[in-house]
């Protein structure tokens, strides 16, 4: 393919480690106690409806088949 045949611009970014910035960046901002309550809401809302999903799947998922009762159609009997 074609090289260039220009020195790279870039040549700084490999000596970037030796340039630190003397600015501290600003402290992150406290949540509100509303965010805080909104948070915690929003956990257990997500909690809750994972207990929930779990106990409405359960009976569907066990193999107890002895408690509930066959049903046959007329069709099967052959009378």
């Amino acid at each position: 393919m074609f090289r260039r045949r220009e020195p790279v611009p870039f040549a700084f970014l490999a000596e970037a480690e030796r340039f630190r910035s003397n600015v501290t960046p600003p402290p992150p901002e406290r949540a509100t106690a509303g965010q805080i309550a909104g948070r915690w809401l929003m956990g257990l809302t997500i909690v809750a409806a994972l207990v929930g999903s779990l106990v409405v799947g359960t009976p569907a998922l066990e193999q107890d088949h002895l408690s509930t009762p066959t049903q046959q159609s007329q069709a099967s009997d052959g009378r």
